[in-house]
């Protein structure tokens, strides 16, 4: 009699335990649904309506809405017909949308997926862009601190994308803003020598001083800032004993910066 209600109390126990694991499957399964309806709502209808919706969300300036559901065709549709086309359109509102990293991975994924495809250059556009207008950074642009006195660590990456894309695909339509850019990124990376030259000058390193205006004027030719990159090496030249060097560099100087002091 005893050994019965030991076992119809186990039976209980397990009876007990069975509801509760029933309950924690329902509640699972209804989070489960909760992520899909979730996911529903970022798709709205069908893969075509989804994609014109999260176009026209770009369109209207709501970049993260376009990312979502952007994101969410990707998820749901990656082999879909117009899976590249959703790269490239991610690519676009990341970048807009000021996720830099985001943008910049996705266009370094779409181009390594699809090297031959007839828009990589675009890919390539926008990833130079990423790092182009964040080169500034808040704070220079809130403090108007001089940003030649920074590493151009953004400037670098953006100038490298840039001259790529003009040298890969010379008659892609952003290969002239492209080059507009370039002129702005070339002064900018040449400030930048100028100024570590400069301070080697001041403090009489005259070799180093020397080396890195040279430097600047080489791979930065053609643009504003080539001007004081022959000033310091004429003055380099001059401290160096180098007289015959400084004159030619001065008769140099004067032929190409005429207005110049």
């Amino acid at each position: 009699m005893n050994m019965t209600f030991f076992i119809d109390d186990r039976i209980k126990r397990l009876v007990a335990c069975a509801r509760i694991v029933a309950v924690l499957v329902a509640v699972s399964i209804a989070a489960g649904c909760a992520g899909n309806d979730e996911q529903d709502a970022t798709l709205a209808g069908s893969l075509v309506e989804s994609y014109e919706e999260a176009k026209q969300a770009v369109a209207n300036g709501n970049y993260r809405r376009g990312v979502q559901i952007f994101e969410a065709i990707q998820a749901r549709f990656p082999f879909s017909d117009i899976s590249r086309q959703v790269q490239l359109d991610l690519i676009f509102a990341y970048y807009k949308a000021g996720q830099k990293e985001q943008a910049v991975e996705a266009a370094d994924t779409f181009m390594r997926e699809n090297p031959i495809h007839p828009n990589v250059d675009y890919a390539l556009y926008i990833r130079a862009l990423a790092y182009f207008e964040d080169e500034a950074g808040f704070l220079e642009r809130r403090f108007k601190k001089d940003i030649d006195l920074r590493p151009p660590k953004d400037a670098d990456l953006a100038y490298s994308s840039l001259r790529r894309l003009i040298d890969r695909y010379p008659a892609s339509e952003y290969a002239a803003d492209a080059e507009q850019r370039l002129i702005y990124l070339k002064n900018r990376l040449a400030a930048y020598e100028n100024n570590v030259a400069d301070y080697y000058l001041r403090r009489g390193a005259y070799v180093a001083a020397l080396n890195r205006a040279k430097s600047a004027l080489e791979e930065y030719n053609g643009v504003e800032m080539n001007e004081e990159s022959l000033r310091i090496m004429a003055a380099a030249y001059e401290k160096l004993g180098m007289t015959d060097l400084a004159a030619d560099t001065r008769r140099v100087l004067s032929l190409n910066f005429p207005g110049g002091s």
